[in-house]
């Protein structure tokens, strides 16, 4: 009988005595018990099975309160009599499982007696190697030319294992080993977890900030069926297996999707949690079960749920439990009494877990307290973790869980095993590495033990020649990041020649984009390639129309009649739609998008996602993933739409975005843009396409988009080189005026700047030039990497930035305005002639409508003309009379509080 079977019988029975009384209600249910009983012995456990959800259904039908079975006895899931035999060499596998241990620790231990400052983490996959090892030596398909292979994202803190291993393999020397978290090291070092960005040949999966691991796994799943609906991933599908640590699931992004999951019956997903009871500081549930708890959230979220609790050293146990004690009291132990057996002795164990019931302290006289220290949790029993594997490979219809039960630190002994401190635990002393070595009978010599050296079979000791026969048969090593893909064509520039025109009604950015996007998705070589990414807000941005010509991906196609069928811009699913409608969840998004933008080095193809989103909710939002997409080396185009704090008018403080510019200059490969007019968008689009797609650079973008209609200037001959850079003129002020002036705009801004451009000519004799400025961040780059040069070539003829060299020969004062805060702007005040005046949206935002806000956050016309103003009086150009007047005159209050400073 397995587990299910046992607890569908419990509630039957705990059913017929809360609602039946005596007599013939009596004698039914012992009729009902006699059935049960005889299918449950006499058929196999799927018919079993089968039958009691039947009789479960009935009685719902029949309308008694029949709860949900989402959590199980605290046992295995998988009986001994039930589980497969081992296919491999448990010995081999155990001496090989042991040097990687070893060398794992020396890893840390050499490195932090080199620099105590360096850190590292032994105690998470101390007790999650054989979680690994078992998937190493018999699951984890590597990948080849034919064959993606299986991806897995490594728990961030057991990556010393993963190093350990490929120093077996022969992947990695002992230098690098040596300079474990030393990357500057000249000979070359080790990142301190995975990280793609430092180690592009090895890492796959950013997975150290933790619960992001998790999140993205179940996207890339998803991913793989959505490019399977649409042909473009031929071949075998891999598995994407997820680890992660019990005390990670408390993130929100870990168990925040998991529904989606089971929704879209993502089969070729499995997750291993590693539960080992313990966070940084101490219990995960000291007074509760945390593979129970994690177990009914699965189960309730409709994922097939694996647990692997107990070694094989129980079975024989729990089959001598005939009164049922031995199974209650597992239940009843709390995670906290767990830890602390298993750092006591086992005369401790005899009495405190078995001696609470006399008959069940008496199943255990036979053993040894040797023995009874030494009985295993089911994490570390490769018996175990192989059949919960296979069951999770040959499941069917369900993502599978695989809740494993471990201890923090394991092998480390006094050094930290199950201790709180085992998480910070980085030496060990030469008795503790005696007592490791000889635990786990590592063949080093007394006499080298305090050096810690790394340990390597020869190459032809039948350890190397098992462990490298598995991997082969496998399908090679992992990790292992490979780019299989080749460049792609793009469309001519010439292909968005509508938007250089300028001219016709007014129109958004953000509708410009939407019109160059339908562009792209009806290109002949790349359209079936692009990704929009869509968090629930189409509709807002005016993508709705995508519905109907590309559809929504589903993999169930549609099952209903939508209410809006006869309208044109009706909402459409389909199983090949293009469309990832999110719903409300921008970190879903953002996981989509790194899956896509990926997919040239993880799936061998080449991907153009666009995700489009309110601006306010990306860096703000899900920063750490954007943090991440830069780490992964993603690639694809981030659209911050509705973006502004003024430009947004009506949605107020939660909503309006002024300062995600600033926030994405701190990601070093991301192009930031916020472009003013179509033409500056379609140019930023076409070279960022080249750039990714066929130049091979690993960079990404983000663009702003706003959603206030205005005339779309035509292109200006000759600013291709500006818009890309980051600033160019666009408008040159009235010729023959007494004053000179320089104003840079960005975004639907620039308008103001044109405006105060005008009023400047006309009342104050100032000649202003209009400039837009699309990257701020672009410019500063560009002129910090001049500033060094120079710096570290003092004799040598000095460069010129871009941003020194377009202002060189400029005259009069310098102005920004915009709908960013002002430290956007800023970046470039140390290399503009004379110093930069900025306007920005520093507060927080307010509804209202776009005239007053931007006269709230003076960015509006009248304040440029005052700024500028203000500027040449401070160069003694102007009287400080004349600005005062002009304040009068434009109806400025003087007197108003800041906006940063203003309540409500």
């Amino acid at each position: 009988m397995n587990v299910l079977e046992q607890e569908r019988l419990l509630q039957a029975k705990s059913l017929k005595r809360r609602e039946h009384g005596e007599g013939e209600s009596q004698k039914y249910f012992e009729s009902i018990e006699f059935i049960l009983e005889y299918i449950l012995k006499n058929s196999d456990p799927e018919r079993a099975a089968a039958f009691v959800d039947s009789l479960i259904d009935r009685l719902r039908s029949a309308g008694l309160n029949v709860p949900p079975i989402v959590s199980t006895p605290y046992v295995n899931t998988i009986s001994g009599e039930r589980q497969p035999k081992y296919p491999g060499d448990l010995e081999l596998e155990r001496r090989i499982k042991s040097y990687v241990r070893w060398n794992a620790m020396a890893m840390v231990v050499n490195a932090n007696r080199k620099n105590p400052t360096l850190g590292g983490h032994i105690s998470s996959f101390a007790s999650s190697a054989t979680l690994y090892e078992v998937g190493y030596n018999h699951f984890f398909r590597g990948g080849n030319q034919e064959r993606i292979g299986d991806l897995v994202y490594f728990q961030g803190h057991a990556t010393p294992g993963n190093y350990a291993r490929a120093f077996l393999e022969g992947r990695l020397s002992a230098d690098q080993l040596h300079n474990f978290r030393q990357e500057l090291a000249e000979e070359g070092g080790l990142s301190s977890y995975p990280h793609p960005y430092l180690m592009p040949d090895f890492w796959q999966f950013p997975t150290v900030s933790m619960g992001l691991g998790p999140l993205m796994s179940i996207y890339q799943a998803r991913f793989i069926r959505y490019l399977k609906a649409r042909n473009l991933l031929p071949g075998e599908e891999p598995k994407i297996w997820s680890f992660m640590g019990d005390g990670e699931s408390d993130e929100p992004e870990s168990l925040g999707s998991l529904t989606l999951a089971s929704r879209e019956n993502l089969d070729n997903l499995i997750w291993v949690v590693n539960c080992n009871l313990q966070r940084l500081d101490g219990p995960v549930r000291g007074n509760g079960k945390i593979i129970q708890e994690l177990e009914s959230v699965f189960r309730g979220a409709g994922w097939n749920v694996i647990k692997v609790i107990w070694g094989s050293d129980w079975d024989e146990l729990l089959d001598q439990d005939e009164n049922g004690l031995l199974l209650k009291r597992m239940s009843e132990a709390v995670d906290g009494d767990f830890q602390t057996y298993s750092v006591e002795p086992g005369s401790y164990i005899r009495k405190h877990f078995f001696g609470k019931y006399p008959e069940l302290k008496n199943l255990v006289n036979h053993m040894t307290d040797d023995q009874l220290r030494k009985l295993l949790r089911g994490g570390h029993d490769s018996r175990k973790v192989y059949a919960a594997y296979k069951a999770a490979i040959d499941h069917k219809g369900q993502p599978t869980v695989v809740l494993a039960k471990t201890i923090k630190g394991y092998g480390l002994g006094e050094a930290g095993e199950g201790r709180n401190i085992t998480h910070q635990q980085k030496k060990l002393n030469e008795k503790e590495l005696r007592e490791f070595r000889s635990r786990f009978q590592i063949p080093i010599k007394d006499e080298e033990i305090a050096d810690t050296p790394f340990y390597r079979p020869p190459d032809d000791s039948p350890e190397m020649k098992y462990l490298l026969e598995r991997r082969k048969k496998l399908g090679g090593f992992l990790p292992k990041r490979q780019i299989r893909s080749t460049p792609i064509a793009v469309p001519p520039l010439e292909a968005f020649a509508e938007f250089f025109k300028g001219g016709g009604s007014s129109v958004s950015t953000t509708m410009s984009f939407v019109r160059l996007l339908s562009i792209l998705l009806r290109n002949k070589d790349i359209g079936r390639r692009i990704v929009p990414i869509i968090p629930d807000e189409a509709r807002t941005f005016g993508m709705d129309a995508l519905f109907r010509e590309i559809g929504i991906y589903s993999p169930k196609g549609q099952l209903y009649e939508p209410v809006d069928r006869a309208s044109l811009l009706y909402y459409h699913e389909a199983k090949n739609g293009q469309i990832l409608e999110e719903g409300i969840t921008e970190a879903g998004s953002m996981s989509s998008f790194i899956a896509a933008g990926t997919a040239y080095a993880n799936l061998g193809v080449q991907m153009l996602p666009f995700f489009i989103y309110y601006s306010m909710f990306g860096f703000q939002r899900v920063g750490d993933l954007i943090w991440l997409a830069g780490d992964i080396r993603a690639k694809g185009f981030l659209l911050g739409a509705t973006a502004g704090r003024t430009t947004l008018n009506g949605e107020g403080l939660q909503h309006q975005d002024g300062h995600s510019h600033l926030i994405a200059s701190s990601v070093p490969t991301l192009m930031t843009y916020d472009p003013a007019f179509a033409y500056e968008l379609a140019v930023i689009i076409w070279d960022g396409m080249r750039r990714m797609y066929q130049e091979n650079e690993e960079i990404f973008y983000y663009i702003t988009l706003y959603n206030e209609n205005y005339a779309q200037a035509a292109m200006p001959e000759g600013v291709q080189e500006g818009i890309l850079k980051g600033l160019y003129k666009f408008k040159e002020g009235e010729k023959g005026k007494k004053h000179k002036a320089q104003i840079f705009g960005s975004g639907p801004i620039l308008q103001s700047a044109l405006k105060a451009q005008e009023i400047l000519a006309r009342d104050y004799d100032v000649s202003a030039d209009v400039w837009s400025a699309t990257s701020y961040k672009l410019l500063r780059n560009d002129a910090l990497e001049a500033e060094r040069w120079n710096r570290l070539h003092p004799t040598e003829k000095p460069k010129q930035s871009y941003l020194e060299k377009v202002l060189e020969k400029e005259q009069g004062v310098f102005v920004s305005v915009s709908d960013n805060i002002k430290l956007v702007a800023d970046q470039i005040a140390p290399w503009v002639p004379g110093g930069l005046t900025t306007l920005g949206t520093d507060g927080f935002g307010r509804s209202d409508s776009r005239e007053r806000l931007r006269r709230f956050f003076e960015v509006d016309t009248e304040s440029t003309v005052i700024a500028t103003l203000y500027a040449l009086s401070e160069k003694g150009e102007v009287k400080p009379e004349v600005v005062k007047k002009a304040i009068k005159e434009l109806g400025v209050d003087p007197e108003k509080v800041h906006p940063s400073l203003a309540r409500a």
